[in-house]
């Protein structure tokens, strides 16, 4: 059976620093405004600890794509390893996609004139190199895992504000993050 490959958040040692949207820019020298990768500072109440928690999320790389449903130009692809690949050369920039993307993952890129999205750096995966994202985390905060293996089944498939897993299935799995892990505002 093939791998599953998803991406692994951990919350507990993500830091906020940007280093793995700045890896991906810098990977495929994308236009300003379209970022694959965004790290965002989650409230402190979500996680019921007063701790300052980042997330870095990219595409969910989901069971059942949103934007592979709708996309007229069938631009989208799903890999046996379960990477979901967009076709730039198919896409006609209607933005279809974006609008069906719970996760608003899809960026239009204007100097294309098309959509285009992560892919899980699946030509250095190929390659056996790591996703950018991955390697340039200083925290390793990041990680590729695959799915089948039991010890990522019971890992959240959610956080605190996001769409329902139902819509389209996402595989990103997180480590949430708890009071132990982190170090507490005041005692720093």
């Amino acid at each position: 059976m093939a791998k599953k490959l998803a991406f692994l958040v951990n919350c507990e040692a993500c830091i906020g620093c940007h280093a793995c949207e700045n890896a991906c820019k810098n990977e495929y020298q994308q236009e300003a405004s379209v970022r694959w990768r965004k790290v965002y500072p989650m409230q402190e109440k979500s996680f019921d600890v007063p701790v300052r928690v980042h997330v870095s999320l990219a595409c969910n790389h989901c069971e059942e794509p949103a934007c592979m449903k709708v996309c007229p130009a069938k631009a989208y692809t799903k890999r046996e390893d379960g990477i979901v690949i967009h076709d730039n050369e198919a896409c006609i920039g209607c933005k279809l996609c974006m609008m069906a993307c719970p996760y608003q993952v899809p960026c239009y890129d204007k100097n294309l004139g098309k959509v285009t999205k992560c892919d899980m750096c699946a030509a250095r995966q190929d390659d056996g190199e790591l996703p950018a994202c991955v390697k340039g985390c200083p925290m390793d905060a990041l990680a590729v895992i695959d799915l089948q293996e039991e010890k990522y089944q019971k890992l959240k498939a959610s956080l605190p504000g996001y769409p329902k897993n139902e819509i389209t299935h996402p595989t990103t799995r997180f480590v949430a993050a708890t009071v132990g892990k982190q170090i507490r505002r005041g005692e720093e």
